[in-house]
């Protein structure tokens, strides 16, 4: 088991990976999307401060809203509070920011309700925002790294979750294996126009497929 994890580690994490890679040209994207990058206010939905410190861009504030709690020093220029951004209290939500991101969160939100919430907080909170969210019609689903996962019913995708090396976390028992299986809801072009209908919504591509989708309001 833990060889496979340093597979999947060498694919999705290392230095040099497939990955970083990806990340790499994402965060070239960003960049050259919000030139201003480095002035801006920005509140960050589901992200860490760890993720931000590896980031080659660092705006003048940035404040982190996530379920969990931080496990890392935290720089003096990100705050971090621990909340839901489906239903922020309102001495988080009443603030505006110059921009909202938010990367690989609204798949793990829960179902259509959940996922209108979070992207009213997105327009709520700033009017310009990157809301990036794996591809459903990706071949790979990249949480498990097992090939077509999203489209098995839950009993299979369970099985998966317990039983194939290359999952994330994989799960400890059936309780766990089926509560993971149905965390994730990976979305298409059309629900995240439908959420984000003033944005473009861009694509990532592999292997020359639609990988991942950015829902971007730039101005």
């Amino acid at each position: 088991m833990g060889s496979m994890h340093e597979v999947r580690n060498r694919l999705v994490d290392a230095q040099g990976s497939i990955g970083e890679r990806q990340r790499s040209r994402r965060w070239e994207w960003f960049t050259k999307t919000f030139t201003d990058i480095e002035s801006m206010s920005v509140m960050d939905l589901g992200g860490t401060a760890e993720a931000w410190r590896r980031a080659p861009v660092r705006p003048a504030s940035l404040h982190i809203i996530n379920l969990e709690s931080e496990t890392s020093d935290v720089p003096a220029w990100i705050r971090v509070d621990r909340a839901d951004a489906c239903n922020l209290p309102s001495h988080l939500g009443d603030g505006r920011y110059d921009l909202v991101f938010s990367n690989s969160v609204i798949e793990h939100v829960g179902g259509h309700s959940q996922r209108q919430r979070f992207a009213d907080t997105v327009h709520r909170l700033a009017d310009r925002h990157w809301v990036q969210t794996p591809y459903r019609y990706f071949p790979i689903e990249p949480h498990w790294l097992f090939p077509g996962f999203q489209f098995l019913p839950i009993s299979a995708r369970a099985r998966v979750s317990r039983n194939w090396p290359l999952a994330h976390s994989p799960a400890s028992d059936r309780k766990e294996s089926v509560e993971q299986a149905m965390s994730v809801e990976l979305l298409g072009r059309t629900e995240m126009a439908f959420y984000f209908p003033h944005s473009t919504i861009g694509s990532e591509h592999m292997m020359g497929l639609v990988k991942s989708l950015v829902a971007i309001k730039a101005s």
